[in-house]
C-alpha cells in the first residue's frame, strides 16, 4: 500500500514550540514511521519553508521520505496567507509523482488546509482520501479572546465541506466526534475514532537525576512544565498566575518550585517577538515571579524525554485540545499531569489517577493542584507510576495497526 500523507503548512520534522509546530507535527512523524514499520510506503508533502533544506529527505526510516514542495515563498509566511499557494503545493504534488512514476492508494490529508489540497488530488487522481482536523475553527471561535485568534469563515467553510465530502474522517477521541456532531451537524457513520499513539520506546521514565543532567537545568526544587505553542489558546498565563498566587500564600517559601516553558523564542529582538511571547514575559515580571520561571524556547522533539523526566508535574492548561499529546508523551516518562478539563484532555488525563483536571483558565484551582502535588511526594510519585502504565495502551504498535484497517476497509469500500 502507497500512501500520500499531507502536510501543507508544517513540516514533521520541525522544532518543536515554533509558531505553527506542536501535536500534528508529532503525529504525522511518528505515524508515518509506524506505518512503515507495518509495511505501509509513505511520502509525506509539506510546503518547503527553507531552499535551503533538501527538496527530499529520508529521515523517517523504511524508504518513506518528507518531500518538501515549493509553494510560494521557501520561507515562513502567515497562516492567513497560506491558502492562496495551495494549488501551487498541488501542482508540486503532481510534478513530484510524475517524475518519480509514483502512484498512491489513498491520500491522508491534515488539517484542513491540507484537506483542500486532498480534494483536489482525488479529482486528478481519483484516489480517496481520509481527512484528520487535529483542529477545528468553530472550537477556536469559543474560546477566541480576540478578533486575531477566530477562524476565517473560508476555513468555517472548508472544514464543512471536508466533513461532508472526505470518504473517510479519522477524530482522535469521542469529544472530536461530539464536536462534529454539535458544531458541524456531520454524519457520525463517516467517522472513526483512533487516538494517536506515542513512542514508548522514546517516551519513558528516565531518572531525574540523569534528566536534569541532561538538560543542565540545575533545578533543585520542585519542576513544573510547559511544553507547547506560545499562543493565548495555551494558557500559559493560567499558569503564571498559578505561580504567583502560590507565591502569595507562601507555598513557594516552604515547598519551592521552579517553571520551565518550553515553546516560541523569547530571545527575540522586542519588534520581531510574537505578542503572546512579550505578553507573557511583561506578565511574569508584573506578578513578581521572575525569579521562578524560565521561557527556554524551542526544543528539539527528540529531546522532550529527558525535560518530562526531570519534571515533576507537567501542566498543559490550554483553552482547547482536540487530543493533548503532550500530556500523553508527559504521562510515557512518569509524570503526573494537571490539565484543563476541555476537549480530548478531558478523555486523555485520568482524574486522580495519572494527575488531575482542572477548570479551563482558573488559575486558582491549578494553584491548588500544583500545592497538592508539591507537598505529597507519596501522591506524586503514584499518580507518575500510574500515568506511565497507562501511556502504553497507547504505545504506537497498539496504534498503527488499527490505522492500517482503517486503510484497508477504505479501499476496499471504494473498489
Amino acid at each position: 500500500m502507497r500512501v500520500a500523507m499531507l502536510s501543507f503548512h508544517t513540516c514533521p520534522l520541525a522544532t518543536l514550540g515554533g509558531k505553527d509546530t506542536g501535536g500534528m507535527n508529532v503525529y504525522v512523524r511518528d505515524l508515518t514511521r509506524e506505518l512503515g514499520r507495518e509495511g505501509v510506503g509513505v511520502d509525506v508533502f509539506t510546503r518547503s519553508q527553507d531552499d535551503h533544506v533538501p527538496h527530499v529527505l529520508h529521515d523517517l526510516g523504511f524508504g518513506n521520505r518528507v518531500v518538501h514542495v515549493r509553494a510560494g515563498p521557501e520561507s515562513p509566511i502567515g497562516m492567513r496567507a497560506l491558502v492562496a499557494h495551495i494549488p501551487e503545493f498541488v501542482e508540486g504534488i503532481r510534478s513530484f509523482c510524475a517524475v518519480k512514476g509514483e502512484r498512491y492508494d489513498l491520500v491522508h490529508s491534515h488539517y484542513w488546509m491540507s484537506g483542500i489540497a486532498a480534494l483536489s488530488l482525488r479529482q486528478v487522481w481519483g484516489t480517496p482520501f481520509i481527512q484528520t482536523f487535529h483542529t477545528l475553527g468553530e472550537m477556536k471561535n469559543r474560546v477566541a479572546r480576540s478578533e486575531e485568534e477566530r477562524a476565517t469563515p473560508e476555513r468555517l467553510a472548508v472544514e464543512t465541506q471536508l466533513l461532508g465530502e472526505a470518504d473517510q474522517i479519522l477524530a482522535s477521541t469521542q469529544a472530536e466526534l461530539a464536536q462534529f456532531q454539535w458544531l458541524y451537524h456531520a454524519d457520525p457513520q463517516r467517522v472513526v475514532v483512533i487516538p494517536p499513539g506515542v513512542d514508548i520506546s522514546r517516551f519513558y521514565p528516565i531518572p531525574p537525576d540523569e534528566a536534569k543532567e541532561f538538560i543542565g537545568m540545575d533545578c533543585r526544587d520542585n519542576m513544573v512544565l510547559f511544553v507547547g505553542r506560545i499562543e493565548p489558546l495555551k494558557g500559559v498565563d493560567t499558569l503564571l498566575q498559578a505561580m504567583a498566587i502560590l507565591k502569595r500564600e507562601g507555598t513557594l517559601e516552604r515547598r519551592p518550585m521552579c517553571v520551565a516553558i518550553i515553546g516560541g523564542d523569547p530571545e527575540a529582538d522586542p519588534e520581531r517577538m510574537t505578542a503572546e511571547m512579550l505578553r507573557l514575559q511583561n506578565l511574569r515580571i508584573e506578578l513578581g515571579i521572575g525569579d521562578v520561571v524560565a521561557f527556554l524556547g524551542k526544543r528539539d522533539q527528540d529531546t522532550l524525554q529527558y525535560y518530562y523526566s526531570a519534571a515533576d508535574m507537567v501542566v498543559v492548561p490550554s483553552h482547547y485540545e482536540s487530543f493533548g499529546m503532550v500530556a500523553l508523551e508527559a504521562m510515557a516518562c512518569g509524570a503526573p499531569v494537571v490539565a484543563s478539563e476541555t476537549g480530548g484532555l478531558a478523555f486523555l488525563v485520568k482524574d486522580g489517577e495519572t494527575g488531575f483536571h482542572v477548570p479551563t483558565a482558573d488559575a486558582a484551582a491549578l494553584a491548588h493542584r500544583l500545592q497538592m502535588l508539591a507537598e505529597d511526594d507519596a501522591l506524586r510519585e503514584r499518580l507518575g507510576q500510574q500515568a506511565a502504565v497507562y501511556a502504553r495502551s497507547y504505545a504506537w504498535p497498539e496504534i498503527a495497526p488499527r490505522i492500517v484497517q482503517l486503510y484497508e476497509s477504505l479501499l476496499e469500500k471504494v473498489a
